[in-house]
């Protein structure tokens, strides 16, 4: 199992303001993932500000559980075989990982948690300076967002360098405070 902490400045964009940057930076790295998000019935997991995820990108699967640091979040991440994803997707069996027991020491029943909802994006990386700025197209639940993240070392040098950028391009600032998944959930249950 892997550790990182993330920490990154985010805004929601218009599809306009989207398609300026996307073509401002045509030339960089574009991929598409798919998460799948991952709670119990109660949305437990949720509520203690925690995140769990699989997300599919070029055939490989991660199992990644996000909790708040008080800058940022600790990630956790465990490589699945595809037959372990399917074998969670498709009969509930939730996979055999170091997770498991870290999630149990929090209280959670992993037999009760399931794929809620996923998400689909549509990126484009680049990397500036240290930092990396990812400019997302988001599909969930019969809707569809714009996000641009700026990910970089601490949170006020993600926010000065993710504004400066934006205002390069002429495109409003106003850090985003809901989550992909928070808005994964939200729209699934207004489903």
């Amino acid at each position: 199992m892997s550790n990182a902490i993330e920490i990154e400045a985010k805004v929601l964009v218009s599809q306009d303001d989207y398609k300026k940057l996307a073509k401002a930076f045509k030339a960089h790295t574009r991929y598409t993932q798919t998460n799948y998000y991952i709670d119990d019935d109660q949305l437990e997991l949720g509520k203690g500000g925690i995140a769990l995820r699989i997300r599919e990108k070029d055939d490989a699967y991660t199992l990644t559980l996000k909790t708040p640091l008080s800058q940022g979040l600790l990630e956790k991440n465990e490589p699945l075989t595809k037959k372990q994803f399917e074998d969670f997707r498709d009969r509930g069996e939730f996979p055999k990982t170091d997770l498991v027991r870290f999630l149990t020491m929090l209280g959670f029943d992993v037999d009760k948690l399931k794929i809620i909802t996923y998400l689909t994006t549509d990126r484009i990386d680049v990397e500036i300076g240290d930092g990396l700025l990812s400019i997302d197209r988001n599909v969930y639940s019969g809707k569809t967002d714009y996000e641009i993240e700026f990910e970089y070392n601490n949170m006020d040098g993600a926010t000065d360098i993710l504004e400066k950028i934006l205002s390069e391009y002429d495109v409003p600032f106003k850090i985003n405070k809901a989550t992909k998944v928070q808005r994964a959930l939200k729209a699934a249950s207004e489903a």
